[in-house]
């Protein structure tokens, strides 16, 4: 059957209407729901389940390189958080903040953190006094609050899920290698675990992160062309430092300030596997990060055998360490089908008398619907091998897109016409924040980063016609 062919009536086509093709699917597949508090969602088990593969995987890299998980009150006294200026004036307007508590006022409001550099800092500033004390590599696995205006699940909530690193160092050096290195185990999860090529680079001083000198970004390219920021890392200085009078003797037996970095990615990821991958069928899931990676349908499962030798083959996938479900409910095999084509799993086992008979199974790959005969005893090794060619397929085919959808501009008009196609436009750029902002007002379109591989392809900018040495990436964006 060809895979493209719309099987759920449910589904809202991609071309007719993106956005509700991707409201319909966070639903239909169960992905989460809406609570009675807008811009709150639940993540529903099957969508939390994602979050866990990502989590795994980040947690694993994360204690490679060192760090260590820690968790901070979720509440920030504002008295606290108003010791980094720029940092409360960037966050200001989306603090949710408590000023009662037992039926009595809170002197000091407290604000349900929107991150926690704050937090961090107040607590380094009692435990760090020597540079015997450096590096403290700490991160957290918590929730945070950032009161949006316009939400939509995963992509943008009032409430997120996500890590947030937060590193102090004896030199300038460390911070920002430390920075880049997050940088590269984010781009790792994105190639290894979510089959998404990002885009990375530095972000202009105009979309840098509050208080951070420098802001180092992870982004990935959607199918409607808008682009959809997926992470940061920063590299702080020493300004929170200052600000919280965090000192510790240096090796030379003088008081210094440490250097700061903090990264970060929520579950904002969930809603780019979703839009990278998703056809019209529901979710196409990437192995990796897939809750289920298997799902075994036997077909005629009132005949003699068929549900115990489903039950076998479920059994030995489990052996072999996937995440397999039989799912032996008493719904036809179409409506199974289609239903776990909805929910994207990556490899769909199909057994029936006639297979029982030649001693084999047939395998369905979600992302191109080909089917595959195999012989029972080689069915494991062919789950490999099928594994890592589907990861391998889902890459290269974001990978492509992303390649199509890269546009080298050299006049406003040239500008204009990429960004209402959609995709990423490739600018180069004098570096005023001017003419940043004539290219924001003109097409509603942001400065996503300065990728790292600067080589210039123009003289001067299409804005101001002034000399030109950075190239920019624009894009609209989520």
């Amino acid at each position: 059957m060809d895979n493209n062919q719309i099987k759920n009536e449910s589904i809202t086509r991609q071309e007719d209407d993106f956005a509700q093709w991707y409201t319909d699917v966070c639903k239909k597949a169960e992905l989460m729901d809406y609570s009675s508090v807008k811009g709150f969602i639940i993540y529903r088990p099957y969508g939390y389940a994602i979050w866990e593969q990502i989590q795994n995987y980040l947690d694993r890299r994360f204690k490679e390189t060192g760090h260590e998980n820690v968790y901070m009150p979720m509440v920030i006294p504002e008295s606290l958080f108003q010791r980094e200026k720029e940092h409360i004036e960037g966050f200001a307007p989306e603090c949710l903040i408590a000023n009662i508590g037992g039926n009595a006022p809170i002197d000091d409001p407290l604000i349900i953190r929107p991150t926690s550099e704050v937090l961090f800092c107040d607590h380094y500033q009692k435990i760090i006094k020597s540079y015997r004390d450096l590096p403290k590599l700490y991160n957290q696995w918590c929730s945070v609050v950032r009161w949006e205006k316009t939400t939509r699940p995963f992509l943008r909530g009032a409430e997120f899920l996500w890590q947030e690193g937060h590193t102090m160092h004896e030199t300038e050096e460390e911070a920002r290698t430390e920075a880049l290195k997050m940088l590269e185990v984010y781009e790792d999860l994105g190639r290894d675990v979510l089959a998404i090529p990002f885009s990375t680079g530095r972000k202009t001083d105009k979309e840098k992160f509050s208080g951070a000198l420098e802001t180092y970004s992870i982004e990935a390219l959607m199918p409607d062309g808008k682009a959809l920021q997926s992470g940061t890392t920063h590299y702080f200085g020493n300004g929170f430092a200052k600000a919280f009078g965090i000192q510790f003797q240096g090796r030379d037996g003088k008081l210094a300030n440490p250097y700061q970095t903090s990264w970060g990615v929520s579950t904002r990821l969930i809603g780019a596997t979703i839009m990278v991958h998703g056809d019209d069928n529901g979710l196409v899931l990437p192995p990796e990060v897939a809750p289920i990676q298997v799902v075994v349908v036997p077909v005629a499962m009132n005949k003699p055998g068929v549900l115990t030798a489903a039950r076998e083959v479920e059994k030995k996938f489990k052996d072999a360490g996937y995440r397999v479900k039989l799912d032996d409910s008493d719904k036809s095999p179409g409506w199974k089908f289609s239903e776990w084509e909805m929910k994207g799993v990556p490899l769909r086992v199909e057994l029936g008398p006639r297979d029982i008979e030649k001693g084999q199974i047939v395998f369905a790959k979600r992302n191109t619907g080909e089917k595959i005969i195999c012989p029972l005893d080689e069915m494991i090794e062919k789950a490999n091998e099928l594994k890592k060619v589907i990861q391998k397929e889902m890459y290269e085919r974001a990978f492509k897109y992303l390649l199509e959808h890269v546009t080298e501009v050299r006049n406003l008009d040239e500008l204009n016409a990429v960004l209402d196609k959609g995709g990423y436009a490739k600018m180069m750029w004098c570096g005023e924040r001017a003419c940043e902002d004539k290219v924001k007002e003109l097409t509603t379109a942001t400065a996503r980063c300065l990728p790292f591989n600067q080589i210039p392809f123009a003289d001067t900018c299409p804005c101001c016609g002034k000399k030109a040495e950075k190239v920019v990436l624009f894009a609209k964006a989520y």
